[in-house]
């Protein structure tokens, strides 16, 4: 390889890592190492013909366009062009195709490797003291986005079912395993909305690989059947689960642990379709399982109650009220859901091919991460917990300061640096776990009236009235 072009991509690395305020030797700020991006690129094949849309300007103009208020391609074209003349390289075309071109070549399984690889990472180095009683627990939930109404899309993620052909958009379903420690992604996976097999607790099963022996699961009911719990027990993973609706708990039976709490055996039901015989047999005959009721007593409503399961059976070692503050911080999957479709603009997503809507998922999935990179260092300069700290908070934060860690020398980018830190530090979120908001809003849109017909219909009906 030329000096010149090592010495280019040498570069190109350091604002990828700068863009997301990456500095080698500090603890959490060197997820995305410069020789983790190297043999990802190597090892995924991604590269092609040394034009101005390297794999790596291509990859750093995508994240950072996942980070960019409104996501457009006409704003991340602006801001590589920008750069580039201002290190005196030749400039690109101010026009987006070269760079949707570039993005179409970059391999899904590279965004795909670096989301494992840095959610992994971050997850590994998690401190003690965010642990739950010393135990990794991983939180898995589910959502869905949405995508322009194209052909292709519409093939692939068809819309729901309950809207008429032309009126909807195409939607796809999406499982995410969260670090509960740092709120890092460790693992995703997608599919259709609808259709056989195409549930959360089906694409979890193939996320199994994520979760190793002695971590502890944490989800809602839907993920609570006997085959779930029976497979997670067996690969040495415990859960923490919701007790199913279709399940009723009488505190009656089984072997009594305290007032609101007992072990109960579940018997082994008959082999699902989507079971093979080979696994059917080998799981027990029955399941002993821990059912904890939980009473939620909250000013100005009903006392709610609901009934926790799981295969932590040791009452002494995790008594009922720390398994009931543990279901409850499941709620962070939520938040963290929150902050990947709405902080991220992840729920609308902007491609027009499935290929590149997968892409698209991934690039705000790294995106994240290495957010939470950032999070997690600027939790442990100041001895808070990375949950305490607003993620919106550091978005704002880190975009604003990259712009100047770019041009910064090396004397000034540690000083940056630390302002960053302690910016999105003292940005705390409050402890609101009972927080009521009405699903309302004040401030009303403006008055349209709703889309009936597809629009090729409705805009021939216009020109016909001219």
């Amino acid at each position: 390889m030329p000096h010149s072009t090592a010495r280019r991509r040498t570069r190109q690395i350091e604002t990828l890592r700068t863009q997301f305020a990456q500095v080698d030797g500090l603890p959490f700020a060197d997820i995305l190492t410069a020789e983790r991006v190297e043999n990802a690129m190597r090892e995924e094949r991604a590269s092609w013909r040394e034009e101005i849309y390297t794999p790596l300007l291509t990859l750093w103009a995508f994240l950072s366009q996942a980070v960019s208020p409104d996501g457009s391609c006409r704003a991340s074209v602006a801001r590589v062009l920008a750069w580039l003349v201002s290190r005196g390289e030749p400039p690109c075309s101010p026009k987006t195709g070269p760079y949707c071109k570039a993005r179409r070549r970059l391999p899904e399984s590279l965004l795909h490797r670096l989301v494992r690889e840095t959610g992994q990472e971050l997850h590994r180095r998690s401190q003690p003291e965010w642990l739950w009683k010393g135990r990794r627990v991983k939180i898995a939930d589910g959502t869905t986005v949405s995508m322009p109404d194209t052909p292709a899309n519409q093939a692939a993620y068809p819309q729901s079912p309950s809207q008429q052909p032309g009126l909807g958009f195409p939607l796809a379903r999406l499982v995410v395993v969260f670090c509960l420690a740092c709120g890092t992604v460790l693992e995703a996976a997608g599919g259709r909305y609808q259709g056989k097999q195409t549930g959360e607790n089906t694409l979890l099963r193939t996320l199994a690989d994520t979760l190793d022996p002695g971590d502890v699961l944490l989800a809602d009911r839907y993920f609570g059947g006997w085959f779930d719990l029976a497979l997670w027990q067996q690969r040495g993973v415990d859960v923490v689960v919701r007790l199913h609706q279709l399940r009723r708990c009488d505190l009656r039976r089984g072997r009594r642990l305290g007032p609101n709490e007992h072990v109960v055996t579940w018997p082994k039901p008959q082999r699902p379709d989507w079971m093979d015989e080979t696994t059917y047999r080998s799981l027990p005959e029955e399941l002993e399982l821990r059912e904890v009721r939980v009473r939620v007593r909250q000013r100005g409503f009903r006392t709610k109650v609901l009934v926790v399961v799981t295969t932590l059976r040791d009452a002494a070692m995790y008594p009922a009220a720390d398994l009931a503050d543990l279901y409850r911080r499941r709620w962070h999957a939520e938040l963290d859901l929150r902050s990947l479709k709405e902080t991220l603009g992840m729920g609308v997503l902007r491609c027009k091919s499935p290929v590149m809507v997968r892409k698209e998922v991934w690039a705000h999935l790294l995106t994240y991460n290495l957010i939470r990179a950032v999070l997690a260092q600027a939790a442990l300069e100041f001895g808070a917990d990375p949950r305490e700290l607003s993620f919106k908070g550091a978005l704002q934060a880190l975009t604003t300061f990259a712009e100047r860690l770019l041009e910064a020398t090396e004397e000034t980018a540690a000083d940056l640096y630390e302002w960053l830190l302690l910016t999105i530090g003292v940005h705390q979120v409050g402890d609101r776990p009972d927080r009521v908001e009405p699903r309302a809003r004040k401030r009303r849109s403006k008055e349209y009236p709703l889309l009936t017909k597809p629009r090729e219909e409705a805009r021939k009906k216009l020109q016909q009235k001219r």
